[in-house]
């Protein structure tokens, strides 16, 4: 697939680099392909790293510029004290500003996805178009537990990771999620829950092309009834905001979609980029 503008305006190298950018008190692992097509950066979900999205980059093909990272505490990144929601916001301004780029198309994937709305909402003169992979959805789900008791929500989470202590620490070992402990992992996803709870308003000031690929049935730590509550948060979104766009439900659920689902994604960024040639045309 090679739809992609080539004649994008934006500072770039023909090679691929690979290094680490510094922000705070940490150092990212980034690979930037390079080259003069539309810049795209892809925001990972909470655990994964960007080899996530080597399926979609091998769709998408050479005509773009894929910029891929890993988070703090994953992958090839190093650890830091701060592991917050406002620490990964600094995180894409510092990827994008150590290479040289003004303007890209994002792709975020569950934890990626709400970070993609934020930024793109605060930043839209930079934004190309947004890809949100089955993420962001303004869904309040520490009002669903005990009554909407929010505190008991908090609680349950943090059982939920405590539980899995031991087997978080073993994944971590091998690489399979973020060498964080239990319990910042526990407090990462209640701020998560807390920012999504009240984005709904975020999406008014989506400006620019927004496609949604929604994902099928449960996955690890919710139901199937939890995630289609979660998924339906996103029809009155897209009856009020014309930028505001299903690209595709698929089968797969949120844990495997961007592994099964990849040519979806890839052609929910051809959609953008064509958005906006005839936008500009």
């Amino acid at each position: 697939m090679s739809n992609a503008a080539n004649d994008f305006d934006s500072n770039h190298n023909n090679s691929t680099w690979t290094g680490t950018v510094t922000v705070d008190d940490t150092a990212l692992a980034v690979t930037d392909t390079g080259g003069a097509g539309m810049p795209v950066i892809y925001l990972n979900g909470s655990y994964a790293t960007q080899r996530s999205w080597r399926p979609v980059i091998a769709e998408l093909g050479t005509g773009w510029r894929h910029i891929t990272f890993d988070e703090r505490a994953r992958g090839k990144s190093k650890k830091s004290a701060d592991y917050s929601f406002e620490a990964c916001l600094r995180d894409i301004d510092a990827v994008l500003a150590a290479r040289g780029v003004q303007q890209a198309l994002i792709v975020g994937w569950s934890y990626g996805a709400a970070l993609a709305v934020q930024w793109a909402a605060s930043n839209p003169g930079r934004v190309a178009g947004v890809v949100m992979v089955d993420g962001g959805y303004p869904w309040d789900y520490l009002a669903t537990v005990d009554n909407g008791d929010r505190e008991a929500g908090r609680q349950e989470i943090r059982r939920l990771f405590k539980k899995l202590r031991f087997p978080m620490m073993m994944a971590a070992m091998l690489g399979l999620t973020a060498r964080m402990t239990a319990a910042q992992a526990a407090e990462v996803n209640i701020e998560l829950n807390e920012i999504v709870a009240v984005s709904d308003p975020v999406f008014d000031q989506v400006t620019f092309p927004m496609r949604f690929i929604v994902g099928s049935g449960a996955a690890q730590g919710a139901t199937e009834e939890g995630h289609a509550a979660m998924r339906a948060t996103l029809d009155p979104i897209i009856a009020r905001n014309p930028n505001v766009q299903m690209s595709a439900k698929v089968t797969s659920n949120h844990t495997d979609i961007v592994r099964k689902d990849f040519r979806a994604i890839a052609a929910a960024v051809g959609e953008i980029a064509a958005a906006q040639h005839s936008a500009v045309r």
